[in-house]
C-alpha cells in the first residue's frame, strides 16, 4: 500500500514499520537530513545517496530507510551494504590536472579510460566538484565530503569558474563583451560570462572566459554560437584555486587551514536549490599525501596569472 510521495517524489509504503531514528545526542545537536550526514562523510554524493536508499542499500540499525529526508543527529547505527559508517573526518580538497581523454566518472560501460584510473591508488575516497568533458582538460576540484561538492557547485554560492579556449574563426571583442549579459541558445539560458579576447594566433584566437554557473558544454555551446569551432578548452581556476603549474596528471591537495578559511567565505545554498545537471559517478577508494607533496594554493587576484600554454 502505498501513500502519496513526498517532497522529493519518493513513495512511502505505509504497510512498512516507520523509519527508525537516532536517539537525541547527548550534546543537542540538530537534526538533519541523513542524505547531507553521509554526504558530509563522503560516502557519496546527495544525487547518489539518494538513489542507495531508493535500491534500500542504506539502514539504521538494520532496517532499510526509505526516504533521504530522514533526520538523524549522527550517523550511529548506519550501514550501507551492511557496513557501519564512520564519522565525518575534516573535509579535504584536491586540485587534478587533468587531461584531456579522460571522463569524469567512476566507470565507463564502454571502458573508456576515466580520472578514476589517473589518481594515487593511496588517495581516500573522492568525489569530483563539477565535471569537465572528455576532450576539456585543465584543473578539477576532488573532495571527500559531498557537502562542501554541492556547495562549490550550486550557482547561487557564485564561485566563478575560469577557462581558456582556443578556437577556429573570427570574433570580435563586442561580441564577446555581450555575452556580459546572458546569451539564450536554443532555448536554454546561459547566465552572465565575463569574455575577454587574448590573442589570435594565425586563423586561431585564444579567449578568456569566467562564468559561475558551469551548465553542460556551456563554454563549447556558447563560443559555437558565436561561430568559432573549439579546438582546446582548459579550465584555469575553480574559485580561489589556480591550475598554476601544476603538472599535467598530478594532483595536489589544498592546506587544511586554506579550505577552512575559504570555507568562511562561502555564500550559504538555499534551501532546496541544486546544481547544475552533471555526471554523478559513485565514490571510489582512490588518496593520502598528493604525490611529491604538492599543494593547491588559494588564488588572489593580485598574484602572478596562471602559466599560458603554447598556441
Amino acid at each position: 500500500m502505498w501513500e502519496s510521495c513526498d517532497e522529493r517524489g519518493y513513495r512511502r509504503d505505509v504497510s512498512q514499520k516507520p523509519t527508525p531514528k537516532s536517539p537525541p545526542s547527548p550534546g543537542g545537536r540538530e537534526p538533519q537530513r541523513i542524505a547531507k550526514l553521509l554526504a558530509r562523510a563522503g560516502v557519496a554524493s546527495r544525487r547518489e545517496i539518494e538513489r542507495m536508499i531508493e535500491s534500500r542499500r542504506i539502514a539504521i540499525n538494520g532496517v532499510a530507510i526509505e526516504t533521504p529526508a530522514t533526520l538523524l543527529t549522527s550517523l550511529h547505527g548506519v550501514t550501507v551494504d551492511g557496513k557501519p559508517v564512520s564519522a565525518p573526518a575534516p573535509a579535504r580538497l584536491f586540485l587534478f590536472h587533468k587531461p584531456a581523454g579522460l571522463l569524469t566518472t567512476e566507470r565507463d560501460p564502454k571502458g573508456r579510460p576515466t580520472i578514476y584510473d589517473r589518481l594515487p591508488k593511496d588517495m581516500p575516497r573522492v568525489v569530483p566538484v563539477g565535471r569537465l568533458d572528455l576532450n576539456t582538460e585543465g584543473l578539477l576540484l576532488l573532495t571527500t565530503d559531498g557537502e562542501l561538492k554541492r556547495q562549490l557547485e550550486l550557482p547561487a554560492v557564485g564561485v566563478e569558474r575560469s577557462y581558456r579556449a582556443r578556437a577556429f574563426g573570427n570574433v570580435s571583442q563586442d561580441q564577446l563583451e555581450d555575452l556580459i549579459d546572458g546569451v539564450e541558445i536554443e532555448g536554454v539560458r546561459y547566465g552572465s560570462i565575463d569574455a575577454n579576447l587574448e590573442r589570435r594566433t594565425g586563423a586561431n584566437v585564444w579567449i578568456e572566459m569566467r562564468l559561475k554557473e558551469g551548465k553542460n558544454r556551456e563554454v563549447r555551446r556558447v563560443l559555437e554560437h558565436l561561430g568559432l569551432q573549439v579546438s582546446r578548452l582548459i579550465r584555469t581556476a575553480y574559485g580561489p584555486f589556480i591550475l598554476g603549474d601544476l603538472p599535467v596528471g598530478e594532483v595536489g591537495e589544498v592546506r587544511q587551514h586554506d579550505l577552512v578559511t575559504f570555507r568562511k567565505t562561502l555564500k550559504p545554498a538555499p534551501h532546496g536549490a541544486t546544481a547544475p545537471k552533471t555526471a554523478s559517478p559513485r565514490l571510489t577508494a582512490a588518496a593520502a599525501p598528493a604525490p611529491g607533496g604538492r599543494r593547491g594554493r588559494p588564488r588572489h587576484r593580485s598574484g602572478p596569472a596562471p602559466a599560458k600554454p603554447k598556441g
